[in-house]
């Protein structure tokens, strides 16, 4: 990961995002301390907060669930 400072970013930020463009990533640096991190971006990111996941798809065999209950009324006694 390159380190730059906040100044040579701004002085370099062309450079930088090709550099990042090309998979590096870039940490920028203000007094010492880091502010930013740039890195490439991907489109489908498994850190992504799980409301913005896909679900799993859930499929059983058999009948589904509205049959299941249908018959299930269908075998009930009436008193």
């Amino acid at each position: 990961m390159k380190r730059v400072s906040f100044t040579d970013f701004r002085m370099q930020a062309s450079a930088l995002f090709d550099a990042v463009e090309r998979g590096e990533q870039v940490l920028v640096l203000r007094h010492g301390k880091p502010v930013a991190e740039i890195r490439p971006f991907v489109a489908d990111r498994s850190d992504a907060p799980s409301w913005r996941r896909a679900g799993p798809r859930l499929i059983a065999k058999g009948a589904g669930l509205a049959a299941a209950i249908l018959g299930e009324r269908g075998r009930e006694d009436v008193f």
